[in-house]
C-alpha cells in the first residue's frame, strides 16, 4: 500500500480539471503538494479554494513542458526547493483533433512532446533519487485512447499508446527498487481538454453530457488505485468496459464505438440547428 499521509506529491498540470481535483483530494488525504502548470496564474487560481490547506502546499512552479528545457526547469526548481517527491504524477496533457494531414505539424508534435515525452523526461530526472532511497511511486495519466484509436485523435492516441508501453516497461525496470508505477486510463471527462482545438470537418465537436464523467469521481478512483499500488487503473465504468471488450470482444468494441460516434454526430447536428 502507498501511504499518502505526509507524502510529498508532485502534480504536473495542476491547474486543469483533474489537477484541481487532485489538489483537493490529496490535501484531504494529508499529502504535501508541489504543484506545476504552464502559467503561474493557473496555479494561483487552482489553489484559491484551498486556503485551509495552504501549509500543505510546499511550492508551485510554472514551466512549459513541451520541450526538454521546460522539463529541466521544473526539475531544477523542485530540486532547489529541497523537497524530494515521494509520488510523481504526470498529469499535464493537451489534445488536438482532426485528420492528421489537416492538423498543423507543430500542433500534433506539441501533443507528443507534452503527453509522452515530458513524462519520460521527468521520470528520467526524478528516478535516480527514488532508486537511491528505494521508494517512490510514478503515476502517468494516460487515457482510454491508450487502448483504442479514436477517429480524429491520431497524435493524442499515439502519445497515450506510447505512455502505456512506457509505463509497462518502466514498471519492470524499477520494481526491484520498490518503486511503483501506475498508468491511468480515463474515459472522456469534464475537463478543459474537451475544448481542444479541432481542424477540418470535425470543428467544434461537443461530447454529450450523459457520456462524460465527473473529474471528482475519476480522481477518487485514481487515488484508490495509487493506494493499492495498481499498475493499471481504469477509473470509470466506460474505461473498464472498453478495456474488457478490447481484450475479449474486439469485434463488439468496433460496433460500440461506431454507435458512440453517431451519437456525438447527432448531438453536434442538433446544436448547430439550435444555433442557426
Amino acid at each position: 500500500m502507498t501511504d499518502l499521509n505526509n507524502a510529498v506529491v508532485l502534480i504536473t498540470g495542476a491547474g486543469g480539471g483533474f489537477g484541481r481535483q487532485m489538489i483537493r483530494q490529496f490535501l484531504a488525504a494529508g499529502s504535501r503538494l508541489i504543484l506545476h502548470d504552464l502559467r503561474k496564474d493557473q496555479l494561483t487560481a487552482a489553489c484559491a479554494d484551498h486556503a485551509d490547506g495552504s501549509d500543505q502546499v510546499l511550492d508551485s512552479f510554472a514551466a512549459d513542458l513541451s520541450d526538454a528545457t521546460g522539463c529541466r526547469i521544473l526539475f531544477d526548481a523542485v530540486s532547489e526547493s529541497g523537497h524530494c517527491p515521494d509520488i510523481l504524477i504526470n498529469n499535464a496533457g493537451i489534445g488536438v483533433g482532426g485528420r492528421l494531414d489537416l492538423v498543423p505539424r507543430d500542433r500534433w508534435e506539441q501533443v507528443v512532446q507534452v503527453d509522452l515525452l515530458s513524462p519520460m523526461r521527468l521520470c528520467e530526472m526524478f528516478l535516480p533519487a527514488m532508486i537511491e532511497r528505494r521508494s517512490g511511486h510514478i503515476v502517468n495519466i494516460a487515457s482510454i485512447a491508450a487502448w483504442i484509436g479514436p477517429k480524429g485523435l491520431t497524435s493524442y492516441a499515439a502519445s497515450k499508446f506510447g505512455l502505456r508501453g512506457f509505463g509497462e516497461s518502466l514498471f519492470s525496470d524499477v520494481e526491484e527498487f520498490d518503486i511503483r508505477v501506475s498508468t491511468v486510463y480515463p474515459w472522456f471527462s469534464k475537463t478543459p481538454i474537451l475544448d481542444s482545438e479541432q481542424f477540418g470537418p470535425w470543428d467544434k465537436l461537443e461530447i454529450p453530457e450523459d457520456v462524460v464523467t465527473d473529474p471528482a469521481d475519476v480522481v477518487e478512483e485514481i487515488i484508490s488505485g495509487i493506494r493499492k499500488n495498481r499498475q493499471h487503473i481504469f477509473p470509470d465504468k466506460m474505461a473498464r468496459r472498453i478495456q474488457f471488450m478490447k481484450r475479449h470482444t474486439p469485434w463488439l468494441l468496433g460496433k460500440v464505438m461506431q454507435r458512440m460516434e453517431k451519437k456525438i454526430r447527432a448531438t453536434n447536428s442538433s446544436l448547430r440547428l439550435s444555433a442557426s
